[in-house]
């Protein structure tokens, strides 16, 4: 059994995002979804890491992220951190969809 580093690490990345976006510009709701959608991460990547074709919370946490980020990117045109977010998330998704090929 080997365990999901780069989902745990995606997972750590979502939440810090979401601590730095409160400590920056004061946004709750930042913080609020950076751990939400961490944690949820980081339970996607527990079950990964017992079951390498158990993504489906990864990949929903993931998914979602892609999409509300990707429109947050579209709207502002900008790459931080919208566009880091989308990016990463997107790239977690296809990583996930090749594990379950």
């Amino acid at each position: 059994m080997s365990v999901d580093w780069i989902g745990f690490g995606y997972a750590a990345t979502v939440a810090l995002g979401g601590v730095i976006g409160y400590i920056r510009k004061g946004s709750k709701i930042s913080l609020i979804a950076g751990l939400f959608f961490g944690l949820m991460a980081g339970y996607g990547a527990y079950w990964v890491t017992h079951n390498p074709r158990d993504v489906k919370v990864s990949l929903f946490t993931a998914f979602i992220l892609t999409i509300v980020m990707g429109v947050r990117f579209k709207r502002t045109k900008k790459l931080f951190p919208a566009g880091i977010v989308a990016g990463l998330s997107l790239l977690m998704v296809l990583r996930l969809v090749l594990l379950l090929v």
